[in-house]
């Protein structure tokens, strides 16, 4: 896999018919190792060890129901009264951040309500914040550090 713009990480991995899997602490499994998966696990890793957010708050490619359709958001980290602080999009670093990847993160978080959103390749970082009315977007250098 290629370097991502993250700092460097230790990943464990092993083979299974001919694939390459990569172990998420969070769902507690070995997983196929995809270009979208090494950019979540990068993920995880820098809210985990460089923001501080504990395992216990954060949720990993659940389903969602979006105006009756199925679909799955990539990460989630909770506020403790189980409101949402963060939805984070993940996409492939062969993928380009465009208005379509902004437009399908802001789908998902109309059923979520999250304050912050991150959109990712792996390689290009976007940060923002919600208002309460859910309606502006407020871009951010980072996403805050965890505060209990």
């Amino acid at each position: 896999m290629i370097a991502l713009s993250f700092p460097d990480y230790t990943f464990r991995f092993k083979n299974n018919q001919n694939k390459t899997l990569i172990f998420d602490g969070i769902r507690k499994k070995f997983v196929v190792l995809t270009p979208e998966e090494w950019v979540r696990q990068h993920v995880l890793c820098y809210l985990i060890q460089d923001k501080g957010y504990p395992k216990s708050i954060i949720n990993v490619e659940k389903q969602i129901d979006i105006n009756g359709l199925k679909k799955r958001y990539d990460i989630v980290i909770f506020n403790t009264d189980g409101s949402i602080k963060l939805l984070v999009e993940c996409k492939s670093p062969s993928v380009k951040i465009t208005q379509g990847v902004f437009d399908q993160i802001a789908r998902y978080n109309l059923g979520l309500n999250a304050d912050f959103l991150m959109v990712t390749n792996g390689m290009e970082h976007y940060y923002c914040q919600v208002s309460n009315t859910g309606e502006k977007y407020l871009f951010l250098k980072d996403i805050p550090q965890f505060r209990r």
